[in-house]
């Protein structure tokens, strides 16, 4: 694992050396922010457990561990969706800088209530203050956009991924360290100062802190004023247009981007206990699958994102992306062997890397400028109802059908993207 980190390192260092600043800016805050926020999300079912097992109830509910762990952390996700928009429109509004700044606030605060809950109520609430406060995907996809040329922005886009990976790998190890300093005496003397469970929380809110006077310092505002005499349309009436207009060349990229990022995402859980059932790969070592995932996932996106798409354009290569995704669902029931288990494994992220930058990068040219932030996050708010309507429908099959079935599912929704992709090259030449 250390040769791997070291690696990954020496790749980005090596790769982002042109890179214009504002974009390093940009991925070291999407980083922190994305490592605090994995710094507590393995911790929370422990945390559930915890307050479980000692009789709490959930406003006088007794509901099964199982699910009540569910509840919470799809909290997060539905908070989420249905701010992400607004947060959009306030970064069109007041500007990308401000909604970073207040959206870092919110989640400290998040944090805080976390580390300090003594209570499963208090737990959901820090879940749903996290999510309503964490807009900040759509926000600095379109502050991305602000900053680089339009041919440059998937590439951008890539390499802003790869941090926010980096953050996903970082935070659950700075999780566990932290759970090392819950028993230190703090206080010198007699009297004694233990933080106990509070020190995950209070880490996560110390880095939320940072990340926001780092923002404050070197991020310039980026978007544009609007014009006094343009009225910009409401949240709702985009939401509508993207629902009522399905074959708009913007809402097909919504829609593909949706329903893609979702059914993959969502496939993970499951997937896990598919390879335990499957390949006898259980809790010790399944964390060894996600690391080599992720660490492809950061290899592509900083590697090979950029070349393909100076050679082929954001459209082909998100193509490519998509039936890298879709071969990788409908093999994986073929999977037997160690083997064929990274080749097949390989082809998910290097789909993602693929698609999911160049998708967000069309959508970038095909809305105005003065609303980018918005429909990013609406673009946000589509995918996190598809992350959390999947794995209800994977289960069932899961449960239900057989354990290949959820595969088959995701590799048929995937598949038939495709078919909203027709015409966009088109589409997005002419912008």
């Amino acid at each position: 694992m250390l040769i791997l980190g070291v690696v990954l390192v020496v790749v980005l260092a090596r790769e982002l050396r042109n890179a214009p600043a504002n974009l390093l800016v940009l991925m070291f805050t999407a980083f922190l922010d994305m490592a605090g926020l994995f710094l507590i999300i393995p911790l929370l079912p422990f945390y559930v457990k915890l307050f479980h097992s000692n009789g709490e109830t959930l406003f006088g509910m007794d509901i099964g561990v199982g699910f009540l762990t569910g509840l919470v952390v799809t909290s997060f996700t539905g908070a989420q969706l249905l701010m992400a928009p607004f947060w959009g429109r306030f970064s069109d509004r007041y500007g990308r800088r401000s909604a970073v700044t207040v959206a870092l606030t919110a989640s400290t605060f998040a944090y805080l209530l976390f580390g300090f809950a003594d209570s499963l109520w208090m737990l959901l609430l820090s879940r749903v203050v996290q999510g309503a406060g964490g807009g900040l995907v759509g926000v600095i996809q379109a502050y991305v956009a602000d900053s680089v040329a339009p041919e440059q922005r998937a590439r951008a886009l890539g390499w802003l991924s790869a941090s926010t990976n980096l953050g996903v790998a970082l935070g659950p190890f700075l999780g566990s360290c932290s759970l090392e300093l819950s028993e230190v005496d703090l206080w010198p003397g007699e009297d004694k100062l233990v933080l106990g469970n509070a020190v995950p929380g209070l880490l996560a809110a110390a880095l939320c802190v940072l990340n926001a006077v780092f923002a404050l310092r070197y991020l310039r505002e980026t978007a544009v004023s609007q014009p006094r005499d343009r009225k910009p349309p409401s949240v709702l009436a985009a939401v509508r247009e993207v629902l009522a207009h399905p074959g708009q060349p913007a809402s097909r990229v919504i829609i593909v981007y949706s329903l893609a990022i979702g059914t993959a995402h969502a496939i993970n859980p499951l997937m896990a206990l598919f390879l335990d059932d499957r390949m006898g790969i259980d809790d010790k070592s399944i964390g060894y699958v996600f690391m080599y995932i992720g660490s492809i996932s950061v290899f592509a996106r900083v590697l090979l994102l950029g070349r393909c798409v100076d050679r082929m354009g954001e459209v082909r290569v998100s193509r490519i992306g998509v039936c890298s995704l879709a071969t990788f669902f409908l093999l994986m029931p073929f999977v037997g062997s160690l083997g064929s288990l990274a080749l097949v494994l390989a082809l998910q992220p290097i789909g993602m890397a693929l698609t999911f930058p160049c998708l967000a990068a069309l959508l970038s040219r095909l809305v105005p400028q003065p609303d980018r932030g918005m429909f990013m996050g609406i673009q946000q708010s589509f995918a996190g109802f598809v992350r959390v309507m999947a794995p209800l429908v994977y289960g069932k099959a899961f449960d239900l059908v057989s354990i290949d079935s959820p595969f088959w599912i995701a590799g048929g929704v995937v598949l038939t993207t495709l078919l909203l992709g027709v015409g966009l090259r088109r589409a997005t030449a002419t912008d």
